[in-house]
């Protein structure tokens, strides 16, 4: 019977191929949404890992929670970071907004 730890890495290294695999495979459309639902999924791991490093538990398992808040800040915020600059592209530039009620008011 494997142990705590194995069991943990065994889940983690499925979860990582499974979830290139899907990834691998998103239109180019839903990349934003995907985007959207990846921050949820690292606001969780957030919380989760926040909980983990606060507990008494010891000091390795301490240390290791401190590892994954930061790992799973920098996905946030580098998450909502690409989300932000995904979304200004699909903005009406200002120019292109002026000419358009230019053409509107001289119509």
């Amino acid at each position: 019977m494997p142990t705590a730890i194995e069991a943990g890495l065994y889940v983690l290294v499925l979860g990582s191929i499974v979830g290139l695999e899907v990834i691998r495979r998103v239109p180019a459309l839903l990349h934003t949404p995907l985007m959207a639902l990846t921050n949820a999924i690292a606001g969780i791991s957030l919380v989760g890992s926040l909980l983990l490093a606060g507990s008494d538990r010891g000091a390795l398992i301490t240390t290791l929670g401190a590892i994954a808040v930061a790992a799973s800040s920098i996905n946030v915020i580098g998450g909502f970071m690409i989300t932000n600059r995904m979304l200004r592209m699909f903005r009406p530039s200002k120019a292109g907004a002026h000419a358009a009620r230019k053409a509107e008011i001289d119509a």
